[in-house]
């Protein structure tokens, strides 16, 4: 009898066993991404190549949405790895407590350097790791600058020229995690109000403020807009797609890493380290030279395979700012929700304002060559440009912790609805009063 119990728990334990390695070697990977499909559809067949039998499953998601699911799944996640450029996301997520630590294998952390530049490749503390670097800029269209005698832009500050009034793209913060990024940059760059004040000025020359950031991108491809705000790899993958476009680097930008992290609790781990560690090898690291991605690898020995020309980040001088991720992951939901309420929300005011202002400037230049005195109009005019400059929150405000717990998750709390009606009826208020301004200033004139 005693027998029999021993041969059926071995029988019982080896079926176990079977039935729980044939689930591993079948089971999916499931991947939440913001990257566009020509760059994910290109890993998904090459993983699934080499690793017959997982299937990958992405999930295609805006990084802000992205974060927003797996927090909203995190009793029971359905994802196992969220994977973007955004590298303040992947704090948020590490603050929220929704990653989980892992060590990579030696023989793939060896490759790749700990920095590039000032800046970690992968979280110090295991939570996320870089496969790719990213570099935020402009890219604009070669013709279309022609046709309306427009010079490439060089720095963020060259996109308040009012000479690309009308001509400029940008997507929202609050619904694209690169733009995010790129919006805290310039916050970190030049300070909050003064780099609140240039993201305004640049607002207003905005033909448009699309819902995802592969509008931007398009459109510029095609010539639509003259000019875009981008990650770095939309301008190196349409250069070598062949579109008549060209991209800079502002010297005033993060060089930063795109990052793969497994949610905690997701359906399948081994799977997902499998994927990391696919995306850090050297043939996954290949994948990023190709035209329809235009990446750039963090494995540093690969560049000798990179395209002629291929910037290389760990030998040419990229990226002037030492960027703060935790800064970025405290504000997250303040930055997003600002630039929604003073410039997304109120696009077509914020552009009449300007577009008044600098009628009057050109009407005051105009005068004071006919003798007039102008000293009145610019005063108005000077007006006019701080209001629709100025920023209706504090920089110490933003960076309060109590402050910013009003702007996580998705749904609205009572603070965070009324404190949008302030900002929002703020920023309408101020930029009628500019056009206001600018049009007395004129008709002095």
């Amino acid at each position: 009898m005693k027998r029999n119990v021993i041969v059926w728990s071995l029988f019982l334990f080896t079926f176990v066993t079977l039935i729980s390695w044939a689930q591993a070697q079948t089971k999916e990977v499931v991947i939440v991404t913001s990257f566009p499909k020509e760059l994910f559809e290109t890993y998904k067949k090459a993983f699934e190549a080499k690793y017959p039998g997982v299937t990958v499953v992405v999930q295609q998601k805006p990084t802000t949405q992205g974060v927003t699911y797996i927090r909203e799944t995190a009793s029971k996640p359905e994802a196992d790895l969220i994977w973007a450029s955004a590298v303040d996301a992947f704090q948020v997520l590490k603050t929220d407590q929704l990653l989980v630590k892992y060590e990579l294998p030696r023989e793939i952390s060896l490759k790749i350097p700990a920095r590039v530049g000032t800046f970690p490749v992968h979280d110090p503390d295991g939570y996320f790791f870089g496969f790719a670097l990213s570099g935020y800029g402009m890219m604009w269209n070669k013709p279309y600058l022609q046709a309306h005698k427009l010079k490439p832009p060089k720095e963020w500050t060259d996109l308040t020229d009012p000479s690309y009034y009308g001509h400029l793209a940008i997507s929202a913060p609050s619904r694209s995690g690169t733009t995010h990024l790129t919006v805290e940059s310039i916050l970190q760059a030049y300070g909050w109000e003064k780099g609140w004040a240039l993201l305004l000025n640049m607002g207003g020359h905005m033909a448009v403020v699309t819902e995802r950031s592969f509008g931007v991108p398009e459109g510029v491809n095609n010539g639509q807009y003259g000019i875009g705000i981008v990650i770095d790899f939309f301008g190196l993958s349409a250069i070598a797609s062949g579109f008549p476009v060209d991209f800079a680097y502002p010297s005033l930008t993060p060089i930063v890493p795109a990052n793969v992290g497994l949610v905690k609790g997701g359906p399948n781990p081994e799977n997902a380290k499998r994927f990391i560690h696919y995306l850090l090898s050297e043939e996954g690291q290949g994948l990023l030279f190709k035209a329809e991605i235009g990446r750039l690898p963090v494995i540093p020995e690969l560049y000798s395979k990179a395209p002629a020309g291929y910037p290389n980040p760990f030998k040419m001088k990229l990226g002037g700012l030492e960027f703060n991720s935790e800064l970025s992951s405290l504000r997250y939901g303040v930055v997003n929700t600002l630039f929604d309420q003073i410039i997304t929300f109120r696009l077509s005011e914020l552009k009449e304002a300007w577009g008044a202002i600098y009628k009057a400037e050109k009407a005051i230049e105009e005068g004071k060559k006919k003798g007039i005195d102008v000293a009145k109009a610019r005063e108005m005019v000077a007006e006019a440009r701080s209001l629709v400059t100025r920023v209706p929150v504090s920089e110490a405000k933003a960076k309060d912790k109590e402050f910013n717990k009003a702007f996580k998750g998705k749904e609205k709390t009572e603070i965070r609805a009324k404190l949008e009606t302030e900002w929002d009826t703020t920023a309408k208020a101020n930029y009628a009063k500019a056009r206001e301004l600018a049009n007395r200033a004129i008709s002095m004139l």
